[in-house]
């Protein structure tokens, strides 16, 4: 298999004592709003959604329906909203920031539009990021970031910058960073926006064959075609869930 997990980095111990059929991500009445005069604009309006370990979601709406808020807010980059939210049965909304982070760096990968790779970090090392958050050995980290170059087709560019890449290689690299520590999820914020059509069709080829080796994605699109990689569409517009689709 392209994506075989590595026997030297362990899966998230959390995530396997899940009781059976449990969500993975929950969330009950989940509201954002920012203050505008002396009243409140609401970006979301009482989200509630239970997502279980292993699927492929994806969350689409027009511009300003509140898909990237939410995001961020799964993602544990935002605490200013209200409601309740439930990763592998903590509540994180009771959580201190510290204890936020230390979940999200652990459990959570990361893909995003423009990348965000680190422009003074070589291609090995922005892949080698995440492991840091893990703990892992020195001499662990270089066999699985290793074994990711070699997998992504990337060996080749592991000493290279960001900016000598392309917009396409730069995104690989990107996933490949998302999923080295074996996150229990992915978050992607529209991964193939800045990608021309092949390009884009090959990262979500990569989605695919992650989840289907049981990693759990969840995406915000635009494309209907990358929506149907989704096992389920979930529609927002104007903060509210509209609809959700098979």
């Amino acid at each position: 298999m392209l994506f075989k997990r590595s026997s030297s980095l362990s899966a998230v111990p959390d995530l396997a004592a899940l009781p059976a059929n449990a969500p993975l991500v929950s969330t009950r009445g989940i509201e954002k709003s920012y203050p505008v005069g002396p009243g409140q604009t609401y970006v979301l309006r009482r989200i509630t959604l239970d997502i279980k370990p292993g699927e492929f979601v994806s969350i689409m709406g027009p511009s300003g329906a509140g898909k990237s808020t939410l995001l961020h807010i799964l993602g544990m980059h935002d605490g200013a909203w209200s409601g309740e939210y439930y990763f592998m049965d903590q509540p994180i909304h009771a959580l201190a920031p510290k204890q936020r982070a230390a979940v999200q760096k652990r459990n959570i990968g990361f893909v995003f539009q423009s990348y965000h790779l680190l422009d003074d970090l070589t291609v090995y090392e922005n892949i080698e990021l995440p492991l840091s958050y893990r703990d892992v050995r020195k001499s662990e980290r270089q066999s699985i970031v290793a074994d990711v170059l070699d997998r992504f087709g990337i060996v080749a560019k592991k000493d290279l910058y960001p900016s000598q890449l392309s917009g396409g290689q730069q995104q690989l690299v990107g996933v490949a960073r998302a999923i080295v520590a074996n996150p229990a999820v992915i978050l992607a914020d529209e991964p193939t926006g800045n990608l021309h059509s092949d390009q884009g069709r090959e990262i979500m080829e990569l989605f695919k064959a992650l989840n289907e080796q049981g990693t759990t994605i969840l995406q915000v699109t635009h494309s209907e075609t990358n929506a149907a990689y989704g096992r389920r569409i979930i529609k927002l517009r104007d903060g509210f869930m509209e609809r959700e689709t098979p």
